[in-house]
């Protein structure tokens, strides 16, 4: 089955298959992973699930809830779940990431993760964090407003629940707005999304509000979310939802789409073939960089934007799919090596002792602290790059940040190998993309086209290929966090980092002491 077939769709309210109890703002819920044989597209594999559910049981909270998740790994494997989006104030031990923050849960054992909510509020999504697991093993979270509270639009008739990957209906009253929480569960395509002859307004991204837009398609990147409105407000009738690859890329990708059913209650023939959306090409690359380009921050009195304005924390980072060598061209990528991807010329290696655990106790010889702040030299990294830094260096360097800096980030695309785009997720925060274009950053004229006024707040965001993207965030969450592109093949080679911020002088702004 293609990737696509993983695609979580659009996410409503899921109940779930599981234990959830609930006392005031604390939720408990049980996740059991184990093999279950699951039919789609005509083909019955067995795959590791949660709870027996593909995807798995949905997360239901308010803002500011804590939730405790018991997971029991029946399966045959250690695996690891990372809650994608969660920020964890002070909490980097149930972030997730394998070798990162823990060791992977060994089959036959459990071990309870602590979730804290914070500032999100819209749809987030948990999923594993070990090899490529998270295939199968991913869901939702849902973060309604908190008490007292409402959305920043009109009250939504309802939320449903669709995965796309075999057919699927989903009824629609005529006139009534249905709130779409769609989630890209993909391991390693953007997707182009729309339903046929309706209109689309987006209303958030990543666990936050934004500006309404209104548009016929949304781009949307591996481990991005987005909600969106969508009105029943066309002639009763079926209408295709679909998704197709977005994928401005020489390498080989999964050119399947993917379809559901959009259905109208009422008496009416049905017809033999529903319309269907159109949706950019799978190589528009301004198709989907346009799109990009209109989210803005709803920067309202009840979610401003903090955006720092002074930086005392500047890093410059490359992006690029690069090779091993392999003696006498005994590997299967190309010219006989092997493929690989690196951050400022950096392969990353996962250690076999948790970064985490080695910071916290001051282990030796797991990591070192020299990742640095700037490619090794520069060049015309987006245009004729010849063997530029083809061969990166490997290594567990991390980049450490003081408690409070105002960071800024600047992901640079480059031409070596096969250039794409590339979505960067950085756990244990949300930032502000404060500027994106094509070609080389020029760090006189780019800043120029800054907006540090309503930037969008994401966590995941795409730097398009041979492009450039920034960020800006407060280093304000002590701890542990990964950074790393949600393409899987390219965090599987190595196109990942590790930020440590520091603890600041107190013991509120420290990290938390490790549940026993």
């Amino acid at each position: 089955m293609g990737s696509i077939f993983w695609f979580l769709g659009i996410i409503f309210f899921l109940n779930g298959m599981l234990r959830c109890m609930a006392n005031a703002n604390v939720h408990y819920y049980d996740f059991v992973l184990k093999e279950t044989k699951f039919t789609r597209l005509c083909s019955t594999k067995s795959m590791l699930t949660v709870n027996g559910s593909f995807p798995g049981p949905t997360i239901r909270v308010h803002k500011g809830d804590t939730v405790y998740v018991n997971v029991h790994n029946q399966g045959k494997y250690g695996v690891t779940i990372h809650w994608h989006g969660v920020k964890q104030p002070r909490n980097p031990w149930s972030d997730g990431p394998e070798n990162i923050t823990q060791c992977p849960i060994p089959p036959n054992t459990s071990f309870t993760q602590q979730i804290i909510f914070s500032d999100e509020e819209g749809t987030l999504w948990w999923h594993a964090h070990s090899d490529w697991s998270r295939a199968t093993v991913h869901g939702a979270i849902i973060i309604l407003p908190a008490p007292k509270t409402t959305y920043p639009f009109p009250q939504p008739y309802a939320e449903e629940t669709i995965v796309l990957g075999s057919t699927y209906r989903l009824l629609v009253n005529y006139g009534k707005t249905y709130l779409l929480r769609i989630i890209n569960a993909v391991m390693n395509e953007e997707q182009f999304f729309g339903i046929a002859n309706h209109s689309l307004t987006v209303v958030g991204t990543d666990g936050a509000y934004i500006k309404p837009i209104p548009t016929k398609y949304i781009m949307i990147t591996p481990g991005q979310t987005m909600d969106v409105l969508v009105t029943a407000n066309q002639a009763l009738s079926h209408y295709y939802i679909v998704t197709t690859p977005f994928a401005d890329t020489n390498a080989p990708y999964d050119n399947t789409t993917a379809t559901a059913i959009l259905q109208y209650g009422g008496k009416y023939t049905a017809p033999s073939s529903p319309s269907f959306p159109t949706l950019p090409s799978y190589n528009d690359k301004a198709a989907a960089e346009n799109f990009t380009k209109l989210l803005r921050s709803l920067a309202s009195e009840e979610h401003p934007v903090k955006v720092p304005k002074t930086i005392t924390k500047s890093i410059f980072i490359t992006v690029s799919v690069n090779q091993l060598y392999c003696p006498n061209k005994s590997c299967d990528g190309p010219d006989g090596n092997r493929l690989s991807a690196s951050l400022n010329n950096i392969s990353f290696q996962t250690p076999k002792i948790d970064i985490l655990q080695a910071y916290y106790r001051n282990l030796p010889k797991v990591y070192t602290n020299n990742f640095p702040k700037q490619p090794p030299y520069y060049f015309n990294f987006t245009g004729d790059v010849g063997n530029n830094t083809i061969y990166p260096s490997l290594g567990t360097k991390v980049l450490t940040i003081n408690y409070n800096d105002s960071v800024e980030i600047v992901f640079q695309g480059t031409n070596i190998g096969a250039a794409e785009n590339h979505p960067m997720h950085l756990h244990g925060f949300s930032f502000y993309v404060v500027g994106i274009g094509s070609g080389n950053f020029n760090n006189k004229t780019s800043p120029k086209s800054y907006n540090l006024v309503d930037p969008p707040e994401v966590n995941t965001i795409g730097v398009p290929k041979n492009g450039w993207l920034a960020i800006r965030f407060i280093a304000n969450n002590p701890g542990v966090w990964f950074m790393h592109c949600h393409l899987e093949r390219h965090a599987s080679w190595g196109m990942n980092t590790v930020l440590i911020v520091k603890n600041g002088d107190t013991n509120a702004t420290s990290i938390r002491p490790p549940r026993s």
